[in-house]
């Protein structure tokens, strides 16, 4: 079997179009979006083919293209400084490709890397940032996977400070002339929070902090931290958000719950000092004032601090005492949202949250009030057709059945009792109110577990997809529960 050719070694490059004349073969799908890849180069676009689609027709009609009516012909290619052959007949793209070679002009053709001079790369583009991909021709949809990925790695804040840069580069190089030494300047603002109020929008305050940094040399002062308060999700890293990545990415200093996982903790830089600061039931490890103290400490000597909560920090996390510490302290802060318990742990049990014929609102509930003080409405709680998602309530689990029956909840609602809910660990026990407490017990049921009661959770049995089935009382039904 002969051996299949390995894709050639290509020389990337930038190529400066502006006023140049560029020739796209083809009028159909492709050509159109070869020509809208070119519009912004300022290149002067031809483009040839017996019809052109309706895109392309309209290009052509205002001018923004010129149309050459017609079959190839190499005189197309007269004046031309680039021509991209992107029809569906292999003999015209090889004619393209034959006839560019003999002018000494490059062409690229698509889907032939053999007949291609020149390829065109998967790119990310983040406003005068670029990032080209190319396998060679030999394997396109890798190329594509990996631009899929970096366009979520690179967000838009790495155009906006391309700009800035660029803005400034004159002024850069006067400031820091040994290329070693603006280096050293570039790694010291790029990992500072220069980037971070891009990503806020903050351009006003990212100006100025270039500015500090570009003064004539004198005595730095010191560098200003922040917090940024992250939600973490259920467990499952691939739940977190790709700004939550980011500022993981980007921290010195991570004061996180108990709950957070592992695989989330991981994604975090390594050198990065790791504090758990998380509460369990029964025992505060870390008490609230104190990691108020741990937060402003460490953003007060110039570190970026991250407090990383399970779930979502605005949902029972103490999100916003928190950031009422850091205000009256005068330390940035920024929130990074993420999945709360109740969204996840009832997606990945198979129970929608709502459903037309069955609950038509949801009501989160920390089980925590539900003892000494108790405030809870017990009997607006109690009313059918919605559904009750309850955190932090394994020891509770008496309570709140006895709560909701008294209250006139019928015994025989269906619940769901989630544990590790999105984790590998996950398991499901479900069944009826009058049965909550029992069950729980019988299959040891613990923290972490979020409970949902309502008609929904009668869905667990029949929809559920990730982990095992659920346990409990089997049998339940819609039909049942309704």
């Amino acid at each position: 079997m002969p051996e299949t050719p390995s894709p050639a070694r290509l020389f990337p490059l930038f190529a400066d179009l502006r006023g140049r004349r560029v020739l796209v073969v083809g009028g159909g799908t492709v050509a159109t979006r070869k020509v809208e890849a070119l519009h912004d180069t300022g290149a002067l676009l031809r483009v040839g083919a017996p019809l052109l689609d309706p895109a392309l027709a309209a290009q052509a009609a205002d001018g923004r293209i010129e149309h050459l009516p017609g079959s190839f012909q190499p005189a197309w290619l007269d004046g031309a400084w680039l021509a991209i052959a992107a029809t569906d007949d292999p003999q015209v793209n090889r004619a393209v490709a034959e006839a560019g070679e003999a002018r000494g002009i490059w062409v690229n053709v698509v889907d032939d890397a053999a007949l291609a001079r020149v390829h065109l790369p998967a790119r990310v583009e983040r406003g005068p940032l670029q990032i080209a991909i190319s396998s060679g021709g030999g394997a396109p949809m890798l190329a594509r996977l990996v631009r899929e990925r970096l366009e979520a790695q690179f967000d838009e804040s790495f155009g906006a400070l391309a700009l800035l840069l660029a803005r400034h580069r004159q002024r850069i190089v006067a400031r820091w002339p040994e290329p070693a030494a603006r280096r050293r300047a570039f790694e010291r603002m790029l990992s500072g929070p220069l980037q971070g109020l891009l990503r806020l929008r903050r351009h006003i305050e990212a100006e100025r902090l270039l500015d500090v940094e570009l003064a004539p040399a004198r005595a730095q002062a010191a560098p200003r931290g922040s917090v940024a308060l992250v939600g973490a999700g259920p467990g499952d890293a691939g739940l977190i958000t790709l700004r939550a990545l980011r500022v993981l990415g980007e921290a010195d200093v991570i004061l996180h719950d108990r709950l957070v996982s592992r695989e989330v903790l991981d994604l975090s830089r390594r050198d990065a000092e790791r504090i758990e600061v998380g509460k369990q039931a029964g025992h505060h490890s870390v008490s609230q004032e104190r990691i108020h103290a741990l937060l402003i400490g460490h953003a007060a000597a110039g570190r970026r601090v991250v407090r990383l909560k399970g779930g979502d920090p605005f949902v029972f996390g103490r999100g916003g005492e928190e950031l009422e510490a850091l205000r009256a302290a005068g330390i940035d802060y920024e929130v990074v949202p993420g999945i709360t318990a109740a969204a996840a742990c009832a997606a990945y049990a198979g129970i929608p949250l709502t459903h037309r014929d069955h609950a038509q609102s949801v009501r989160l509930v920390t089980a925590h009030a539900c003892e000494g003080e108790d405030r809870t409405d017990w009997a607006a709680l109690a009313q059918e057709r919605q559904t009750l998602a309850f955190y932090m309530g394994v020891s509770r689990l008496e309570l709140v059945q006895s709560q909701l029956i008294a209250h006139g909840r019928a015994p025989d609602t269906p619940f769901a009792l989630i544990e590790n809910g999105s984790r590998p660990a996950q398991r499901v026990v479900h069944g009826r109110l009058t049965d909550l407490s029992q069950l729980a017990r019988h299959h040891a049921v613990q923290s972490p577990a979020l409970l949902i009661v309502g008609e929904v959770a009668a869905l667990a049995g029949t929809l559920h997809w990730f982990g095992a089935p659920p346990l409990g009382a089997p049998g339940i039904a819609l039909a049942d529960a309704a």
